[in-house]
């Protein structure tokens, strides 16, 4: 529990904008919802003949995943606040809608014939007799929709909206509690909170019901400006990915080289290079070897001090794999030299931008390099073998191709069946997959597992040329020694991480370096 106080206390500032972005994110739609939900309510009370078909599309779209759902609306709607408030405002129509057709409905209709009997007009009625007696059911749909809204609005970290999803997705990415508990944590209390204090006004009279009632109309707005809240505005807006955040061969890395200081949004790897392209962001975190370069015409700042160490692309694998099938070992590192940049950026692309599948682009590539051999075959031959070997990959598209290409690679040059474990998440989860055995290898690249799961100390990292060879072989060194894995041969290409900018703003700025852009923000 110390190291979790000494996180929250290090990053007390950032936690409460996550915090504030989470209220107003969750009060911004469901002031929305109220709007729309409770006059709706008290329509299909009046029609009731469209009761069944107004809930019923509502309980639809609140059955929908949230991730999907938010996919859905990517397209329409791009990166940012737009989607995420969309999709609360959706998840919070339910309650909203039918706990307010409900208690209308319920209203004892002696008691709406009396109020009718002495004069009162249907709007009297409703306003002065229906509402206030349903006020109890519909503060419970209220209750509901913003429990709902609390826990859903986590997931708009995804698009880059911000709230306490960005520590959770952190935290997961790099499998680190702490940061995970940093998220996790405020947003169970403000949902606890927020249930227990319309709790209280759902129980008061129907008299302080009714001022209790005003007061939370008038608190929303209130609590919903809070996702409006000034702050400090960059020259350049940067989106990077939950797990370059947090990483110390990514932003803080940059930080301590450079001296760069930015506010970043946090946002989903596989929607970053969307968000630029739309101009959403303007600049990323991104990947050396991605397709998407050239296809969006971007800019890699050149590392001219060297921040970001070699990332060579190279299979690891278990030491009891790699003897309970010694076939495997020889054929992985068949391909040792074969994935130069070029050619992986090549097929990045393929996948990424012509939209081509992963397994369709290995196996061109594999009889391209003559490599390729019919699964089928192997499949027929008399002596099979039964026996597995299970593949894990990270969660983005190069990962994806590399599983593909070693998926028929082993499967067509031996007997081995292969399972696929794909889209593990960050490294830390595919780290300790591998160390566990619930997977046998996977893709990895040597300054991940330098700064990432090794992470020596300062004094050992100063001693280490940040050369392919020297990292590559204190990696497979200390891998071997310490968990008992080896690195086999490396691919032949390098994926370093890096910062990209649109090519014609970076020329209209003069930024072609992190140097450049350290010099472009710190002007006034």
């Amino acid at each position: 529990m110390t190291d979790f106080f000494a996180f929250v206390r290090d990053h007390a500032d950032k936690l409460l904008e996550q915090t504030l972005t989470h209220i107003g994110l969750t009060f911004v739609s469901l002031l929305v919802a109220l709007l729309i939900g409770v006059p709706l309510g008290i329509f299909i009370s009046r029609q009731t003949r469209l009761a069944s078909g107004v809930l019923g599309v509502a309980g639809v779209l609140q059955t929908v995943p949230s991730v999907a759902l938010l996919g859905f609306l990517i397209p329409v709607l791009g990166i940012g606040v737009g989607p995420a408030l969309v999709a609360l405002f959706l998840y919070a129509l339910l309650p909203i809608i039918r706990n307010t057709y409900v208690g209308i409905t319920e209203v004892s209709p002696l008691i709406k014939e009396a109020a009718t009997g002495v004069g009162m007009t249907r709007n009297q009625v409703l306003t002065k007799v229906e509402l206030p007696l349903a006020l109890p059911v519909i503060f419970a749909g209220v209750r509901t929709a913003t429990v709902i809204n609390v826990g859903v609005a986590t997931l708009a970290a995804y698009v880059a909206a911000g709230g306490l999803g960005e520590f959770i997705f952190s935290g997961i990415a790099l499998s680190n509690v702490n940061m995970m508990l940093a998220g996790a944590i405020p947003a169970a209390l403000l949902a606890v909170g927020f249930d227990f204090g319309l709790a209280r006004l759902q129980r008061l009279s129907a008299k302080k019901l009714r001022v209790g009632a005003l007061v939370f109309v008038f608190l929303v707005p209130f609590l919903s400006a809070f996702y409006l809240l000034p702050g400090r505005q960059d020259k350049l807006i940067a989106g990077f990915a939950h797990e370059f955040y947090g990483r110390a061969d990514g932003y803080p890395g940059l930080q301590k080289t450079y001296g760069l200081h930015l506010r970043p949004r946090l946002i989903d790897q596989n929607l970053m290079y969307e968000a630029i392209r739309r101009e959403q962001v303007d600049i990323i975190s991104g990947y050396s070897t991605d397709g998407r370069i050239k296809a969006f015409d971007l800019l890699v700042l050149t590392d001219n001090k060297h921040a970001f160490p070699p990332y060579d692309a190279a299979p690891v694998v278990r030491q009891v794999t790699l003897k309970r099938h010694p076939e495997l070992g020889p054929t992985l590192n068949l391909l040792a030299g074969k994935l130069t940049d070029s050619v992986m950026t090549a097929l990045n692309y393929q996948v990424d931008y012509k939209k081509e599948s992963p397994e369709l682009v290995a196996r061109f590539f594999l009889k391209r390099v003559g490599l390729y051999k019919d699964p089928r075959l192997a499949a027929d031959s008399p002596d099979r073998r039964t026996e597995t070997v299970v593949m894990g990959s990270k969660v983005f598209t190069e990962q994806y191709i590399l599983a593909e290409i070693y998926r028929q690679l082993i499967e067509g040059q031996t007997r081995l069946r292969v399972i696929t474990k794909t889209g593990l998440g960050g490294t830390q989860i595919c780290f300790d997959a591998l160390r566990t055995g619930a997977i046998d290898f996977y893709p990895e690249y040597t300054g991940t597992g330098l700064l990432v799961v090794l992470q020596p100390p300062v004094a050992t990292l100063t001693k280490l040329t940040m050369q392919s060879d020297s990292v590559y072989q204190f990696c497979r060194q200390q891998f071997r020694e310490k968990y008992q894995l080896d690195w086999l041969s490396p691919l032949g290409f390098s994926n370093s991480y890096c910062l990209m900018m649109r090519r014609s703003q970076a020329r209209l700025d003069g930024i072609q370096s992190i140097d450049d852009l350290v010099s472009y923000l710190s002007k006034k």
